[in-house]
Order: structure tokens, then C-alpha cells, then sequence
């Protein structure tokens, strides 16, 4: 992993993101890049600036960035950057992950609320929309270490070889325990007649040279068992894969790996198939 994007607005889940992602860094001896959409405070907004006030307030902003920037490198011993813009988050950050090659974006990830289960944040929309891995670290998520590692899936709709290279190359980074946890109201049926065999097997050889184990669970309850489980494996990370679905399904379906973001206490780490 050569290189981080974190994402901050200097507030205190943002700095807490931080703080998560640069020891993350040091522990895969990654550069940290620190990101900030600036918006004009609120009152700014509200009149008519002149360009001369916007860019003495741009460069404040790039400043306290910056300043933020060689902070941490400092108190981590590792290579940051920094990068500030005007541009729609998810815009700009799509420009800085082909930029820097980036193997992984940081969101800070806040208490959850009824406003947010329904219209989603920043960091739901990053796991929705993005094309690259998202972390959302929730306030109060201290790194110390990885030890298990909770990845939960639907093995009866397979995973992408490319998905379990990077669940591999993470686990290996952190000397993670990988528990691969399938939860279906179906899976017993189809474990009967063996249609799950492939998807199985595919998840053994992908992640082979790292230790892990299976547990499935047959429950149409999927949010509840996966909490239930974080606790029994006593999990220090939820990897999930985010379905993608067209404008109209969109309206009437959760996507369940934004409603665990928004509701844990652990890291959610979400790999887009």
C-alpha cells in the first residue's frame, strides 16, 4: 500500500480519521496524503466577497492544511502531502486517487442519525459512488492493530478474485485474522446441493497464505448478524462489498454496507466489486 488519502475538514471525526490513518500509514510505511474540499464558512456564503477576500480565506485554509499536514508526519515519522480545492469531493478525489495512485481513501465517519440513514454524508456517498476502497472510521476508533478481521459477504453471488488479492495483501500487512462470514436466509439449500461449491473454493484460493476461517449463517436478518458476529469475533475491522444499484431500485433499497457505516464502532472498510 503506497499511498493514503484522508479526508478532513478539521473537525473532530475528521481529526480522529486522521490520527487512524497515519498510523495505518506507518504501519504499511505508506505516504499520507491530507485532503480538504474547501467550502466558504457559512456567513461568507451568505454575501457578495470579493475574489481578493475568497483567496486571503483559500489561503488560510491551505495554511492550516499544510501546517496539519507536517504535523503528522512529524508525530508518525511518515511522508505526508497535502491537497486543497474548490471542486464537488467526489470529483476531486477521483482525480487525486489516479494522481497519486492511491490505494486507499480515509473518511471520518460520524454518530449516526436519522438524517443520515436517510440521505447519507460525505463517507456514504464515497462507499456508493467511488470506484476505489473507502475506509470510514468512526469516532472514537483507535488503531491498535488489526488482529481480526471480519470480512462479511454473499458467497452465493461470488467474489472478485481482485477483491480477495486486496483482502490478502491487507491482512498480510497487519498479520490479521480473516473471518470470511456468509449470512443467508438461503445458504443451508443451496449448501445441499453444492451451488455455492465454486464460490467457496474461489474464496479459499484467493485468500490462501493467510490465516482465515468460514462461518455462515442462514438469516434473512442481515444487519443483525453481522453486528452479532463483530461482537462474538471480537472484530477489530468490517470489510464489505457494496451492491450497486440503478436510480429507481436505489429509491426503495438501503444499501446495507452504508447502514453498518453509519452504525458501528469499528472501522468499516468498503472494496467496490
Amino acid at each position: 500500500m503506497s499511498t493514503i488519502i484522508v479526508a478532513t475538514d478539521f473537525s473532530e471525526v475528521a481529526d480522529n480519521a486522521v490520527e487512524y490513518a497515519a498510523q495505518l500509514a506507518k504501519q504499511f510505511h505508506s505516504k499520507l496524503i491530507l485532503f480538504n474540499a474547501f467550502k466558504l464558512p457559512v456567513h461568507a456564503a451568505n454575501t457578495l466577497l470579493p475574489a481578493s477576500v475568497i483567496h486571503e480565506l483559500l489561503e488560510e485554509n491551505q495554511v492550516l492544511l499544510e501546517g496539519k499536514a507536517d504535523l503528522v508526519g512529524f508525530s508518525y515519522d511518515i511522508k505526508t502531502g497535502h491537497e486543497t480545492s474548490f471542486s464537488f469531493v467526489e470529483e476531486e478525489l477521483q482525480n487525486l486517487v489516479n494522481k497519486y495512485e492511491a490505494d486507499l481513501v480515509v473518511f471520518g465517519m460520524s454518530t449516526k442519525t436519522f438524517e443520515q440513514d436517510l440521505l447519507g454524508n460525505n463517507t456514504t456517498m464515497a462507499i456508493r459512488k467511488m470506484q476505489f476502497p473507502v475506509l470510514a472510521v468512526p469516532l472514537g476508533a483507535k488503531f491498535n492493530g488489526m488482529k481480526n478481521v471480519l470480512f462479511a459477504c454473499d458467497v452465493l453471488r461470488g467474489v472478485p478474485v481482485k477483491i480477495l488479492e486486496s483482502i490478502k495483501e491487507f491482512a498480510k500487512g497487519l498479520k490479521s485474522n480473516v473471518e470470511v462470514f456468509f449470512v443467508d436466509q438461503k445458504i443451508e439449500e443451496f449448501k445441499a446441493n453444492g451451488t455455492n461449491l465454486v464460490s467457496i473454493d474461489t474464496i479459499n484460493d484467493g485468500l490462501d497464505g493467510i490465516t482465515y476461517s468460514h462461518k455462515s449463517v442462514r438469516s434473512n436478518a442481515v444487519i443483525s448478524e453481522i453486528e452479532k458476529e463483530i461482537i462474538a469475533f471480537e472484530a477489530d475491522l468490517l470489510i464489505m462489498i457494496p451492491k450497486k444499484y440503478g436510480f429507481w431500485s436505489s429509491l426503495v433499497h438501503k444499501s446495507k454496507t452504508r447502514m453498518m457505516a453509519s452504525g458501528l464502532n469499528i472501522p468499516l472498510l468498503s472494496i467496490p466489486g
